[in-house]
């Protein structure tokens, strides 16, 4: 089958064309033949080789979002069948293949089926993003309605799915990002109230929209000295839950405040088979919802071939991206 790899670690131009053996079926297992894929900072850092832990062997098929149509079944197997159309974030890391082929092998408690109402591309979107707002939100913060919370990142991959997530789940959402564009897109998204962070500093806007309380939930989904204002911008007794946090900080702020930190890294349950299950139930709902027009991918106007997957790497790299990548199989 026809395939991008990697020989080695390196810069976006290590991607390479090669032809590769169709993976073999496996009991538990579908066989997917796949029509789309997203970029996730995850998968940038896997082939930068940032995370080698996480890494599968060379030659390395990447990239765990997926979406396309299941054209074989492993024994076991009984909620999907061939001609299904599926999704799911299934591979791409240590010990799977990933989404950059003709074919995907997938766990099948890894996957759902796809939204009727999306492409293909759109839901190729949605797998890992989602997965990781909800972990984060409901179960590590278990946000409640009626709390209010401040979500870093309108416009990312994650963030913008979590503004959703957060205003399904009944909470007044505050979120923040660098421009008028893409505070627009996080009012139309439906947060509650946008904060530009380049003209307001935590302390101003804190007094200004919780009268110096601060926020019952911060969910810093950008990481670096951002998760410091997080612990500002957080409530007494109030949780921030993290997705990057490779980085060292003055955790007083968190005792003197008596708060709650949670790190969601969605890869620990891919790596672990026994946790596979839960992942697939959370993207039934999140599915759910989908059809149900609570809940929509944000993909940037840059759509990619799968030929193009170096340019997507440099454009997601490059920070210009709004929403997700997203890359098409023209094979």
């Amino acid at each position: 089958m026809k395939s991008q790899i990697i020989q080695s670690f390196g810069e976006p131009s290590v991607f390479q064309y090669k032809e590769i053996s169709k993976p073999e079926l496996k009991p538990g297992h579908v066989l997917i033949q796949v029509k789309a894929t997203s970029v996730n900072p995850i998968d940038t850092k896997v082939r930068a080789g940032a995370v080698p832990a996480v890494a599968p062997e060379f030659p390395a098929v990447l990239h765990g979002d997926v979406s396309g149509v299941v054209s074989a079944v492993g024994e076991g197997v009984t909620d999907f069948k061939i001609g299904d159309e599926v999704f799911g974030c299934a591979g791409g890391f240590r010990g799977t293949g990933g989404a950059l082929a003709e074919f995907m092998l997938a766990d099948a408690d890894l996957l759902a089926h796809k939204p009727k109402n999306l492409t293909m591309e759109e839901a190729a979107a949605l797998p890992l993003v989602s997965i990781t707002a909800w972990e984060a939100l409901f179960n590590r913060a278990r946000l409640i309605p009626g709390q209010n919370i401040l979500i870093h990142g309108a416009t990312g991959g994650v963030g913008h799915i979590a503004i959703q997530l957060a205003k399904w789940g009944g909470a007044t959402v505050y979120t923040a990002a660098s421009s008028q564009e893409k505070l627009e897109i996080g009012t139309r998204l439906g947060a509650d109230i946008t904060i530009n962070y380049r003209e307001e500093n935590v302390h101003d806007y804190v007094q200004k929209y919780t009268n110096g309380k601060g926020f019952d939930v911060v969910f810093d989904t950008v990481g670096g000295e951002n998760l410091d204002r997080s612990f500002e911008a957080a409530a007494v007794h109030g949780t921030v839950t993290a997705i990057a946090t490779r980085s060292t900080h003055d955790l007083s702020p968190v005792h003197s405040k008596g708060l709650s930190l949670h790190v969601t890294f969605m890869l620990l349950k891919i790596l672990n088979k026994d946790m596979h299950k839960h992942y697939g139930e959370i993207l039934m709902k999140v599915a759910r919802m989908v059809e149900e027009g609570k809940l929509r991918p944000l993909l940037d106007s840059n759509i990619f071939t799968f030929d193009e997957v170096s340019k997507a790497h440099e454009y997601m790299e490059s920070g210009k991206a709004i929403g997700k990548i997203v890359l098409k199989n023209s094979w």
